[in-house]
């Protein structure tokens, strides 16, 4: 029977040491463009995404709720300075989607910032905005974002899933890291984060169905808890999640006492801010995978009824 106790226990964790490391969402006003300021404005839109995906899920508790806005009013006050650091962002690059990106989660969680907005719509007119050259899946991503947005998106997410990895089921032995990830943010795309697992077609439902337990054993036996947790959250958007528990225990060993998640075997040392870097996207991953396999997890506790 899966540990829903445990399961949800990593994400509690995972959010307690993001609030009480929330000073490492910083961004570098001060950084030469060509160095690139906006690369730092993805951590603030990726802890905004697993927060509304936190709230979405009502599997909270009182606390870990508590956190999660507390963290996001300080990324949106704080960090983005009431949106107007994406507004700088947007001027330094007018073509980058990298500013409605982080935006649009804020957006859907209640912030505003008109000028994102009114740059959105006017970037979507463009044909730069849809010429910028990106992956395969990170259009998909894009074109899902629009549609959110409530625009139509320039390309449809049908052409743009066609062109990712995941869409054409090749040769399961071939997945690596990049691979593996390009895979994990396809299916976030196409469920919207968990939201729609409907959103996922059956044939390539089957396709995770049948290798997902094998990529999991993989990275678990080298310990890369950043892309491992990834796959727990891909498994729980799966019409029949497995909430694998020799993989759901393992994940929480790995995990430290103060609730960080090390990417790949143990927690990295050196400066603090370096360590935040390599610690903050899989401690996110946690938080994001804890709240999804705990809503799957109770559900499946609710649909077996009393024995």
């Amino acid at each position: 029977m899966t540990d829903t106790r445990l399961i949800h226990t990593v994400g509690v964790h995972a959010l307690e040491w993001l609030w009480s490391h929330r000073d490492g969402f910083r961004l570098e006003p001060d950084v030469d463009p060509e160095v690139g300021f906006l690369e730092r404005f993805k951590p603030v839109g990726e802890l905004a995404l697993i927060c509304k995906v936190l709230f979405r899920e009502g599997v909270a508790g009182a606390r870990q709720a508590q956190l999660a806005r507390q963290l996001l009013d300080h990324a949106w006050r704080e960090t983005l300075d009431g949106g107007r650091m994406l507004v700088r962002g947007q001027r330094i690059e007018p073509v980058s989607p990298i500013p409605f990106e982080v935006y649009l989660p804020f957006r859907e969680l209640g912030y505003s910032q008109p000028e994102v907005e009114r740059a959105a719509i006017l970037n979507h007119r463009i044909d730069s905005w849809s010429a910028f050259e990106v992956t395969p899946t990170r259009r998909l991503g894009l074109s899902a974002f629009q549609r959110r947005f409530g625009l139509s998106p320039r390309t449809s997410e049908t052409e743009a899933l066609a062109l990712t990895w995941l869409a054409r089921t090749p040769e399961p032995w071939t997945v690596e890291g990049h691979i593996a990830y390009d895979i994990t943010h396809a299916v976030f795309h196409l469920t919207d984060w968990g939201e729609t697992p409907d959103g996922l077609p059956p044939r390539l439902a089957d396709y995770l169905a049948q290798w997902l337990p094998v990529w999991i054993d993989d990275w678990l036996d080298l310990k890369r808890w950043d892309l491992l947790g990834e796959l727990l959250v891909v498994d729980a958007c799966l019409p029949r999640p497995t909430l694998d528990e020799r993989a759901w225990h393992a994940f929480a060993a790995a995990q430290r006492a103060d609730g960080a998640m090390p990417a790949v075997r143990t927690m990295p040392e050196g400066n603090p801010e370096q360590v935040f870097d390599l610690v903050y996207h899989p401690t996110l991953v946690a938080a994001f995978a804890s709240a999804l396999a705990t809503s799957r997890a109770l559900t499946e506790l609710t649909q077996a009824g009393p024995s």
